[in-house]
């Protein structure tokens, strides 16, 4: 999955894979996470958010099935 580099304190990069609605984050200690079943249009509303890491933790960890993949 390609991802693209944010300005965040607690994010690299994220990235988002439409065909299985899988969003991939690779957070700046270099650990990458999946999350699943995650919407589209959530998607969007995150690759806009002005805080990358107050989204992630108001919107989608603990809301979505995850899995460490790196």
């Amino acid at each position: 999955m390609e991802r693209r580099s944010v300005s965040s304190s607690m994010i690299r990069s994220i990235g988002y894979e439409d065909s299985n609605s899988t969003l991939e984050i690779e957070f700046n200690s270099g650990v990458i996470w999946n999350y699943y079943d995650f919407p589209l249009s959530s998607w969007y509303e995150f690759d806009a958010a002005e805080s990358h890491g107050k989204f992630f933790h108001s919107s989608i960890k603990g809301h979505y099935r995850e899995a460490q993949v790196g």
